[in-house]
């Protein structure tokens, strides 16, 4: 299957139409290569795929939705230890169309006492826990559920 160039997804979700003549994959993906430090930015997108089945062989697929591409620095598990990358990922599909959603971070605010931190309680060191409330952007933690509602291209 032809990704993005630079996508490495790690949460996916298939769906094939009805009369199996269609399949659709939604996906999550990083966009950057593996990072081992909380300081270098990271992208992160959904992307939704299409490919028509011809007999028992599945074609070429397509993009036919992409999200904006986000920094999964600025999402938080509620206790901020983490990212919070959920396995929101799905895709239902008709004869006619499809629907995909998967998680977005375009629109969280990095934070890089949160960054620090979170190092910090890999390393040992000392770093104070920043409280979000009042140290954090009002974005920080902002991670949403995006999605999109196509039609089959070639029907």
């Amino acid at each position: 299957m032809p990704l993005a160039t630079g996508d490495r997804p790690y949460y996916t979700a298939p769906a094939i139409s009805p009369n199996g003549t269609d399949v659709y994959i939604t996906y999550n993906a990083f966009t950057t290569p593996y990072r081992d430090d909380t300081s270098s930015p990271r992208g992160l997108v959904g992307d939704m795929l299409h490919a028509d089945v011809v007999g028992s062989a599945i074609g070429t697929f397509g993009s036919l939705a992409r999200g904006a591409v986000g920094d999964p620095r600025g999402s938080s598990q509620n206790d901020l230890t983490a990212e919070f990358l959920g396995d929101y990922v799905y895709a239902a599909a008709t004869r006619t169309s499809a629907v995909g959603v998967w998680n977005d971070t375009r629109n969280a605010a990095d934070r890089p006492a949160v960054d620090a931190w979170r190092l910090s309680l890999r390393t040992g060191t000392t770093v104070s826990r920043p409280a979000p409330e009042t140290d954090c952007p009002a974005t920080f933690g902002n991670s949403d559920i995006f999605g999109a509602a196509v039609t089959d291209p070639t029907p």
